[in-house]
C-alpha cells in the first residue's frame, strides 16, 4: 500500500480519497512516504486542528473553509491528512465543495497532496472526477505477524513456535490490525497464552458485527449427507485444489459451486460441509443486508464484504438462496437509482476476476429468479442439481437422523421406512423423525416404525404441494446441470416416481 500512495504522490495526485477504519496504521504508511520522498507531513482533526506531525506545531483550524485556507498556507511539497472529513461533505455544503475544489487545483500547482481519510466512501459528485479513491487494504500475514511479536515482547511470553505463530496468525487474518492487537491481548489475559480459538472467537464476533459476514462454525462433513454421490465425489476430487502443491501443477484458482434444486435436498448441508472438505474457514454472506438506504452504501458494503473475503483467504464463501439475495438485480434507475444493477454487477465481475482463493458456494431453489448473467460459464467450476432422494439414499437419510437424535438404526426397519417416504426430502424425512420422537415421548416410550407410520399417515410432501414447480426444476435441469446423484440412480428413481 505504501508503494502504491508513494506513485500517486510523485506523480502529483492533488487529492486522494482513503477508505480505512485504521487511521493509526494510515498515518503511519504516510510518514514513511513522506520521509523517502522528502515532504512534510500535517495532520489534521476538528479536535486538534492542523498538527505538523515532525515539530508538533499547532495550527488553530477547525472550520471545513478556514482548514482549506490553512492549507493554501502550507509549504510546497506537503501531504496533508483529513481526517474524518468526508463529514463536510455529507452536509453538502455548497462553500465547503466548491473551496476544496479550488483548493485542489492550487494543491496540483504547489506538489501538495490532500489525503481524505474516511470509514466510508462519500464523495460529492461534484468531486467524484477530482479525487483518487484508495481502498485501503486490510493487514496482511506479515502485519499480523509484527502485531502477534509486539504482544509477545510486551507480556513477556516465550518464543512461539513456527506452527503455533502461523495458527495465530491464520486466526487473526481479516483483522484490522488494532482488532488483531485487541484478540490477542485478550487471549492472553483470558488463558495466560496465546490462544488460537480466542483469537478465532474475536474474530468471528467482530466480522458479524456488520451483519453482512459471519463465520460459521460447522461440523458438518460429507458423512453428515446421505446420497448426492456425484457430488460428493467432485467435492473429494479437489479438496487439494488450494494447496502449494495445486499451484505448483499449474492449476487455477477454483472460483465456486452453484447448486441448484428442491428446497430440503442437502443444499446447505452441502455448503457447509464443503469448508470442512477443503479445510477452510467458512463465511456466510446475508446478500440482502448489502442493499443500504443512504447513497453509496450498498457499494460500499460490497466492497468491505469483498475485502474481508479476500484479506480471510483462503476461505469458502457461503450464499444461501442465491435468487433471493440478488432479486432485485433487474431493477431500473427508475426504482432504485439502479443501486441493484450496480452492486449485481460488481458482483459477478468480481467472482469473474478474482485471484484471491475466495471459493464460493451458492444455493438455489427457483432457477427462474435467477439472472442469466450467474449462469453463464466461467463464473462457477460446476453447476449441480439436487433432486429428490431415491430409495437408498432415503435409507442413508434414515440412518443419520435416527444416530443423530441419539438412536440405532438397526432398531428400525430402514428399508421400509425408506420405502413409506418416497417423495420426501431429507429435511422432511427428519421433520417427521422429530415428530415421531414428540409422540413417543408424550407416551413416555421409545419411537418405533409404527410410530413414525402414525406420523406419515397425516403428512402432505413437498413434491405433491409443489408438483409442477418440480417438475419445471428437473426440465431445467436435463442439460445444463450435473445431477448430483449418480445417472443410474436417477434413473431409478425417476421410473418409480412415474410408477
Amino acid at each position: 500500500m505504501k508503494e502504491q500512495l508513494k506513485r500517486y504522490i510523485r506523480a502529483g495526485y492533488p487529492g486522494l480519497y482513503i477508505v480505512s477504519h485504521e487511521e493509526a496504521r494510515v498515518e503511519a504508511e504516510l510518514k514513511a512516504v513522506a520521509e523517502e520522498l522528502k515532504h512534510k507531513l500535517y495532520a489534521w482533526s476538528i479536535t486538534d486542528g492542523m498538527v505538523d506531525t515532525a515539530t508538533g506545531n499547532v495550527t488553530d483550524c477547525h472550520d471545513a473553509v478556514d482548514t482549506l485556507a490553512a492549507i493554501s498556507g502550507l509549504p510546497e511539497n506537503s501531504i496533508v491528512l483529513l481526517r474524518d472529513y468526508h463529514l463536510f461533505f455529507e452536509e453538502a455544503n455548497p462553500v465547503t465543495v466548491r473551496t476544496f475544489k479550488d483548493e485542489l487545483l492550487s494543491a496540483k500547482t504547489k506538489g501538495v497532496t490532500l489525503c481524505v481519510l474516511a470509514c466510508r466512501l462519500k464523495l460529492p459528485a461534484e468531486l467524484e472526477r477530482e479525487m483518487t479513491v484508495v481502498e485501503f487494504a486490510l493487514p496482511g500475514r506479515e502485519e499480523i505477524h509484527h502485531v502477534l511479536e509486539g504482544i509477545v515482547q510486551s507480556a513477556k511470553l516465550k518464543k512461539l513456535e513456527n506452527r503455533d505463530r502461523a495458527c495465530l496468525i491464520d486466526a487473526a487474518t481479516g483483522l484490522t490490525t488494532q482488532e488483531a492487537e485487541n484478540a490477542f491481548a485478550l487471549s492472553v489475559v483470558e488463558t495466560g497464552k496465546l490462544d488460537p480459538a480466542v483469537v478465532a472467537r474475536e474474530k468471528a464476533l467482530t466480522i458479524k458485527k456488520n451483519g453482512l459476514l459471519e463465520i460459521v462454525n460447522t461440523k458438518e462433513s460429507l458423512d453428515s449427507i446421505g446420497g448426492l454421490d456425484v457430488l460428493k465425489d467432485w467435492l473429494i476430487q479437489r479438496k487439494e485444489g488450494f494447496s502449494d502443491k495445486a499451484k505448483k501443477y499449474g492449476l487455477p484458482v477454483m472460483r465456486g459451486l452453484l447448486i441448484i434444486g428442491i428446497p430440503g435436498t442437502g443444499k446447505s448441508l452441502t455448503a457447509k460441509a464443503t469448508a470442512k472438505v477443503f479445510g477452510l474457514p467458512l463465511l456466510k454472506l446475508d446478500a440482502g443486508r448489502i442493499f443500504g438506504g443512504l447513497l453509496g452504501q450498498s457499494e460500499s458494503n460490497l466492497r468491505s464484504v469483498i475485502q474481508t473475503a479476500e484479506a480471510i483467504a483462503p476461505c469458502c464463501l457461503w450464499i444461501d438462496e442465491l435468487e433471493k439475495s440478488f432479486n432485485g438485480s433487474k431493477s431500473s434507475g427508475m426504482t432504485d437509482g439502479g443501486t441493484s444493477s450496480r452492486v449485481f454487477g460488481s458482483f459477478i465481475s468480481w467472482m469473474q476476476e478474482k485471484t484471491k482463493p475466495v471459493f464460493i458456494v451458492a444455493t438455489a431453489n427457483d432457477v427462474s429468479q435467477l439472472p442469466p448473467e450467474f449462469l453463464r460459464k466461467g463464473r462457477w467450476d460446476d453447476l449441480f442439481f439436487c433432486d429428490l432422494p431415491n430409495q437408498e439414499e432415503r435409507e442413508a437419510i434414515w440412518s443419520i437422523q435416527i444416530i443423530k437424535y441419539g438412536r440405532k438404526p438397526e432398531e428400525f426397519d430402514l428399508v421400509q421406512l425408506a420405502k413409506a417416504t418416497a417423495g420426501l426430502t431429507g429435511s422432511e424425512i427428519e421433520g417427521v423423525f422429530v415428530d415421531a420422537l414428540y409422540q413417543a415421548f408424550a407416551d413416555d416410550r421409545e419411537p418405533t416404525d409404527l410410530t413414525i407410520a402414525q406420523v406419515l399417515n397425516d403428512f402432505v410432501p413437498l413434491s405433491k404441494l409443489m408438483s409442477e414447480q418440480i417438475n419445471g426444476l428437473r426440465q431445467w435441469a436435463k442439460g445444463r446441470a450435473k445431477m448430483a446423484t449418480s445417472t443410474s440412480q436417477s434413473e431409478t428413481r425417476l421410473r418409480k416416481i412415474a410408477a
